[in-house]
């Protein structure tokens, strides 16, 4: 997630805050859902996980940790989504790589800068390169990435869009970074973001989101169809250089 006043931690965004519970309070409000009706968090609903072999999930949950800054949702993601298709290292002396330590690694003072409390976030070609660059960086070039850009809200995108999430499904040795609109999936903060798709139910038509932004969100499920417009729908002017962008998935694969 990138730049959202809601995130500041600081006395402008804890007085919005306020000022917005006063104010519901006042009126008689009553307090908004967590999440809206188009996201059911994994607590809920976990029977497609103890039904199918789902081997995204088990693979990456483990691995996918919370951002460590408000801006690093795609440090974060591709962090989680290298560590899963490495696994846990085999040896005592090994850790499991942080997110500091990736961008040690990678060594991209953009992606850092980018990445950094209150930096602007990543557009979505830029997460392409940065996860083109980890590979390198982490000795994993026997995997590339391709993409997959929705332009349209259209059957044959709709069709494009669960073949790959099918495609992916099939076997852990691949992943999919999704760069979303996350407001249009939660019904909350409207901004761009990114996470890694942990599951593709495909008789549900529905995709598990492994959420970086664990201070706010734990996994939850989506249909496809609101993933695509999650995808397509522009980022607002409020977050200045990435007004207009929109998202797509990037697979990480042999």
């Amino acid at each position: 997630m990138f730049k959202n006043t809601r995130f500041a931690g600081l006395a402008p965004g804890l007085f919005l805050a306020s000022a917005l519970m006063v104010a519901g309070a006042v009126a008689g409000d009553a307090p908004q859902p967590k999440l809206g009706p188009d996201a059911v968090p994994l607590t809920a609903d976990h029977a497609y996980l103890t039904n199918a072999a789902a081997p995204d999930y088990w693979a990456f949950s483990a691995f996918v940790k919370p951002q460590f800054t408000t801006s690093a949702c795609s440090i974060a993601a591709v962090t989680g989504a290298l560590n899963g298709l490495r696994g846990l290292p085999p040896h005592a002396e090994d850790t499991v790589t942080t997110q500091p330590q990736m961008l040690d690694l990678v060594a991209d003072a953009d992606w850092a800068a980018l990445s950094a409390e209150g930096g602007d976030g990543v557009k979505f070609e830029q997460l392409v390169s940065f996860t083109g660059k980890a590979l390198k960086a982490t000795g994993m070039e026997a995997y590339r990435t391709e993409t997959l850009k929705p332009a349209a809200d259209d059957a044959a995108t709709l069709d494009a869009v669960r073949a790959l999430l099918k495609a992916n499904e099939a076997s852990a040795d691949d992943a999919l970074l999704l760069y979303f609109n996350q407001g249009v999936v939660t019904g909350d903060w409207d901004g761009p973001h990114v996470s890694v798709i942990g599951a593709y139910d495909a008789e549900a038509d529905r995709a598990l989101i492994l959420e970086v932004d664990q201070e706010w969100y734990i996994p939850y499920w989506t249909p496809t169809s609101v993933l695509l417009k999650a995808m397509l729908k522009p980022t607002s002017a409020e977050h200045g250089v990435l007004e207009g962008e929109t998202g797509g998935l990037v697979h990480i694969v042999k």
